[in-house]
Formats: C-alpha cells, sequence, structure tokens
C-alpha cells in the first residue's frame, strides 16, 4: 500500500482534529470571542458538543487514525477548523502564517503538537507572508492549488513556491475576486473540494475562467454546486476516501448531484460547529496520510 500527503481524495489514512473541548472550550470562551471572530451567531456549546461527537464518530467509522490537538492557552475558537494552520506535504509540514488577525498563534500550537510525534516540519511561512490551509488543495501528487485571497497573500505564495517548486511540485495559483471582502471567510476550498481523481465540487461563480480551465485539463468532471447551497457550504465537502464523502446536512441539491455522479454521501449536522463559524467539513480536519 502506497501512502501519501499529496491527495484531497484518496482513502484517508490519519487526521488531525480539533475537539470542541480544546477548541471551543466553554461556554464562556465562545461569549467572548465569537463576535470579534465574526461568526453570525454565538455557538451553544453543548450542542456544539454533541454535534462534534457525531462528526468525530463519522470519521472513526471511516476506520481513520485520529489525533487530537491539544488546547493551548494562546489559541481561540477558530482553531477548531484546523485546517488553516498547515499544509501537509511528503516532505514535512508546512507551518502557515495566518491571514486574519485572532488566529495568530494557531500555527505555533500545531508545530508544537507536530514535534512531540515527531512529524517533521518543511518550513513556515515568514511576515510579511500570509498563508492558510483553507487557501490550498492538492490536485494530484504533483500538482497543488493556490487561491490568492485576503487570507493569502503574494509574499505567501511566493514562499510556498520556493518549499515546493524545487522539490518538483507544480503550484498553480487561483486569483480569487473580492466577493465580501477582507472579514469574511473565503478560501479556494470554499468553491473547490476534489472528491476523486476526476471529480470536484465546485461553485462556478466565484472560480476564476483560467483556474476552471485547468481543473478540465488534469481531467476533472464538475458536480456544480446551486446558488442557494453556496452559503450553507454546499461547496465543502471531505473526501475519506474517493467519491466516499463527508458534508454539512442541509444541501440536498449538492447531495443528490454527488449521488448521481456516484459518490457515497454521509452527512452531519453542523449548525454550531460549522455553520456559525463559516468551516465546514474540510475546514474542520487536517487531513494528513491518504493511500492508494
Amino acid at each position: 500500500m502506497k501512502q501519501t500527503h499529496h491527495s484531497e481524495y484518496l482513502k484517508l489514512q490519519s487526521v488531525f482534529i480539533k475537539p470542541t473541548e480544546q477548541a471551543f472550550v466553554s461556554h464562556e470562551h465562545l461569549q467572548a470571542q465569537w463576535r470579534e471572530l465574526n461568526y453570525s451567531s454565538q455557538p451553544d456549546y453543548s450542542k456544539a458538543s454533541e454535534e462534534y461527537q457525531i462528526f468525530e464518530g463519522s470519521l472513526r467509522g471511516a476506520e481513520i487514525e485520529i489525533c487530537h490537538f491539544p488546547l493551548h492557552a494562546k489559541t481561540g475558537i477558530d482553531s477548531i477548523y484546523c485546517r488553516d494552520a498547515s499544509i501537509a506535504t511528503d516532505f514535512g509540514m508546512i507551518l502557515c502564517r495566518m491571514g486574519k488577525n485572532g488566529r495568530i498563534y494557531e500555527p505555533e500550537a500545531q508545530k508544537r503538537a507536530y514535534m512531540a510525534l515527531n512529524i517533521p516540519v518543511l518550513g513556515e511561512i515568514k511576515s510579511p507572508g500570509t498563508l492558510e490551509g483553507g487557501d490550498v488543495a492538492w490536485l494530484d501528487e504533483k500538482t497543488l492549488a493556490v487561491g490568492h485571497t485576503y487570507r493569502t497573500n503574494p509574499e505567501g505564495i511566493s514562499q510556498l513556491k520556493s518549499m515546493l517548486e524545487p522539490l518538483g511540485i507544480i503550484v498553480l495559483v487561483a486569483e480569487l475576486p473580492h466577493y465580501r471582502g477582507p472579514s469574511d471567510v473565503f478560501h479556494l476550498m470554499s468553491i473547490l473540494s476534489p472528491v476523486a481523481k476526476d471529480l470536484a465540487v465546485i461553485y462556478s461563480p466565484l472560480m476564476p475562467i483560467k483556474f476552471r480551465n485547468q481543473l478540465k485539463e488534469l481531467g476533472f468532471a464538475f458536480v456544480e454546486v446551486p446558488d442557494d447551497e453556496f452559503e450553507s457550504m454546499g461547496c465543502n465537502v471531505l473526501a475519506i476516501a474517493p467519491k466516499k464523502c463527508l458534508m454539512v446536512e442541509g444541501n440536498p441539491k449538492t447531495h443528490s448531484a454527488l449521488l448521481e455522479a456516484g459518490c457515497e454521501v454521509i452527512v452531519y449536522r453542523g449548525e454550531e460547529i460549522s455553520v456559525k463559524g463559516g468551516g465546514g467539513p474540510t475546514c474542520l480536519t487536517r487531513p494528513m496520510l491518504r493511500s492508494f
């Protein structure tokens, strides 16, 4: 069995997550932080914990090895969306530098967790660069897509390229639109979720033409998310194996389109852990090894 970090859709073998007890911590933490971090409303801690247990159970049911990021005194409630603070590569982890000021301590917290488990670190994005993991997606073993957004700036992209291009990785840059501006949660993976070698869930109205055509050239067909399911994170789909998908409840049209494309779909209720903070299942996970 061959294993790689360079995939978003192969069989998921191992993943890091940060449960509510380590991220949301308590009702008081949520109450103190949700407005500043631009949540749509305050998550209910008890309901969030119940949702998260079911979400984690879906991963365990797929026989995925799970590691928990520990509680860290300087990270906030957004650290539940643990994909954003690092990037997994076969050469070691890349620690991001967050574009959202309220999240600046998350990469260092993850670094400590990786070092404790002897997981190598390839490099770190340094100031003035910014780069968030939600703006990065593997398209195949040698091709990494990165979005230029308000969270990921040209200097961060340049540093990423300097780390990976000498190692034979092609880095494709998607120039994403202003959309709702700097305060919004808008990453590349808001509009792209690869779910198989030749299939991706996309939201075309916000996708650059050049990048959409590059995906087609790489052999991807598309499951198109309708307008009325974009805000409810219909495009935020985690593949736990080729065409085996985990998505937030409440996107029936996208769900049906995935089934029609031959996918198996698992849904979870994510009102508290996903919808209010704008982070679906790809955001809630830092996928590590996947297998052929």
